[in-house]
């Protein structure tokens, strides 16, 4: 893969990537910051924020006028927020990159923030609070991060934020957030696809140029310690009973992040993993039943997620912890970790095949990282890893004290029993 990174008089970090042979471009602009940067007042204010500046520019007054020239461009644009990074981007054919350029800077340079249209949108966010308080598999994260990080950091709380914010933050907030929060040190802007580099680098000069630099702001890091066990239960009249159980696992600079990778596929990535046959394949326990991790600056996390009948769930809770342990007692087979690098490294590769992703790939890699990483690399990374790196590192996370299972259903009164069965 080829690229340029460039690093403009500011701070801001460019990367382009052409691609000759591509069908579409993607303009990315990710800032490193997210709901792990706000106070519990400005909890909600960083995914606010990312709605509101698809409101109107000075160029552009009104959301209409951006959504019109993105339809006359053929394209499509959207925008993400994490706890930890935000982005906007524009996907659209190679001849309108540089329109599209000017459109995605526009707006994350020059909004508005018109108060009209913050008024109006509150509606919309208590709404999108809302459908994921309907979703319970969803929900479950949230709830599983309240448990694992505690409310009173940011790490705890939800990227939406609670109601009560959304309906209490006035004009000033978001401008004032912005002002600390974005800033060109922590700001990265990705072009993907079918382009002139030159041409395209000499626009981001000009449009960012003048990007003010600032302080870049700083986060409260996670100390946390566990003891015991915990369990969290949301009480809710579901049809089936939502859980994650997981544990404490590496931060984002932690060397062995790829056997955390390697260890998390094996339990529960794709249709032969452990989780799967055990608790699908043979017993038809659930639907969906999976791994996943997430890794933040210093911290991050392990866990299982799965939804079952109401009266499976503690079975299901005993067979998840049962096939942590035996990640702790026994070495992956030859056969079955050269599955696991090829499942994880196969997944690298295929999903980067557009250049949204691909700009999301190479965006979040130089703003969280600090920089590049191919897809290549990253493949070579997992490749690296030895059955006993990943059995080593299962020994260090699956400890009674670091477990933590949330559930959604209707189970008041089983904390105690629950609590019982988390044993590895």
């Amino acid at each position: 893969m080829k690229y340029e990174k460039h690093t403009l008089r500011n701070g801001a970090r460019v990367i382009l990537a052409p691609s000759p042979e591509a069908l579409s471009t993607t303009v990315m602009v990710m800032t490193a910051v997210g709901s792990r940067f706000e106070s519990r007042r400005e909890n909600g204010l960083s995914h606010f924020l990312e709605h509101m500046l698809f409101k109107g520019t000075e160029k552009r007054s009104r959301a209409e006028d951006i959504n019109r020239e993105l339809d006359a461009m053929g394209g499509h644009a959207n925008a993400f927020t994490g706890k930890d990074r935000t982005a906007y981007y524009a996907r659209v054919k190679p001849e309108h990159t540089e329109k599209a350029l000017d459109l995605i800077g526009d707006i994350f340079l020059h909004s508005t923030l018109p108060a009209r249209e913050i008024n109006k949108e509150r509606g919309a966010i208590v709404q999108e609070i809302n459908m994921y308080r309907d979703t319970p598999a969803r929900m479950v994260d949230e709830v599983f991060e309240s448990l694992l990080f505690g409310r009173d950091h940011p790490l705890g709380r939800t990227i939406l934020g609670p109601e009560k914010n959304i309906l209490s933050f006035r004009r000033r907030d978001f401008f004032a957030y912005f002002g600390r929060c974005y800033v060109p040190a922590n700001t990265v802007i990705t072009v993907c696809g079918r382009f002139s580099p030159r041409k395209i680098l000499a626009k981001v000069r000009s449009d960012f140029g003048a990007f003010a630099a600032a302080p870049t702001p700083e986060f409260m890091p996670f100390r946390g310690t566990f003891t015991a066990p915990a369990v969290a239960i949301k009480r809710k009249k579901t049809d089936q009973t939502h859980l994650m159980l997981g544990v404490p696992a590496l931060g984002r600079d932690d060397a062995r992040r790829p056997a955390l990778a390697v260890l998390s596929a094996a339990l529960g990535g794709g249709m032969s993993s452990r989780l799967f046959g055990e608790i699908r394949e043979k017993r038809g326990l659930a639907y969906y039943v999976f791994s996943h991790r997430e890794t933040f600056a210093e911290t991050g996390y392990l866990a299982a997620a799965a939804g079952v009948s109401h009266q499976n769930l503690e079975k299901t809770v005993s067979l998840i912890c049962r096939e942590f342990r035996k990640m702790k007692k026994s070495l992956l087979s030859s056969a079955e970790l050269r599955k696991v690098k090829e499942y994880l490294s196969g997944g690298i590769l295929l999903g980067l095949e557009t250049s949204d992703r691909l700009a999301e790939f190479l965006s979040t890699t130089e703003a969280l990282e600090g920089k590049i990483v191919s897809p290549q690399e990253r493949a070579a990374e997992i490749a690296a890893v030895g059955a006993a790196e990943v059995r080593e590192l299962a020994e260090e996370i699956f400890r009674g004290e670091n477990l933590r299972l949330a559930l959604i259903g209707p189970h008041g009164g089983k904390k105690e029993k629950l609590l019982s069965l988390l044993k590895v």
